[in-house]
């Protein structure tokens, strides 16, 4: 199934706790990289005496890029487990943060990398996470007499329509799910009269 993804669309929080200290976790869905400081800046005035908030990110459906962030704890014991639970679970479009308050008991590396993929599992646990479909949207360009042979041809191959602009002459934008972008491209190239174009 190379045509779809796992994700989430709306926020969740978590919860775990080991020798005092507390991790807080949140998932939150991710459009682009820009939001995540807005998200953080949020989580710092709420939990503003918490001594680290890290977190992890996956963003795209298909070339996946990703980041995680330690934030003060020792190297790779917190981004990089809260990475690992996101790539686990195949969750994409997504951003988890963990807060964690100090509970004046050293954790030692392995109690640390335990207690943010804990709190990272018990987050997406709590996540409504739901599988979509990668689609790709095409452009048709064509005169007034196609209109009625593209239109049968959408309705026969059951394609969704984006958006039209009838004026002059036509333009419309379908999607239709990338396992079946090839033959939708084949049969409206073949289309006398008709101009397609692959927008993403």
């Amino acid at each position: 199934m190379s045509d779809v993804y796992k994700t989430i669309e709306k926020e969740s929080t978590g919860y775990f706790k080991d020798k005092g200290s507390k991790f807080y976790s949140y998932a939150y869905p991710l459009n682009n990289e820009d939001e995540v400081k807005g998200i953080i800046t949020r989580l710092k005035k709420e939990h503003h005496s918490a001594r680290h908030h890290c977190y992890a990110w996956r963003l795209e459906t298909e070339e996946i890029r990703t980041r995680a962030n330690d934030d003060g704890e020792p190297s790779s014991t917190a981004g990089k487990p809260i990475l690992g639970q996101l790539q686990s679970y195949e969750v994409t479009n997504i951003l988890v943060v963990v807060v964690r308050y100090f509970g004046g008991t050293l954790l030692g590396v392995s109690g640390l990398i335990n207690a943010y993929k804990t709190a990272t599992i018990d987050v997406l646990n709590s996540a409504d996470i739901q599988t979509k479909i990668i689609e790709n949207n095409f452009e048709l360009k064509f005169e007034y007499p196609m209109l009625n042979p593209v239109m049968n041809t959408i309705k026969k191959e059951a394609l969704d329509i984006l958006s039209t602009d009838f004026q002059e002459s036509c333009k419309l934008i379908f999607s239709v799910r990338k396992t079946e972008a090839e033959k939708a491209h084949k049969i409206f190239n073949e289309l006398y009269g008709v101009s397609i174009k692959r927008l993403n």
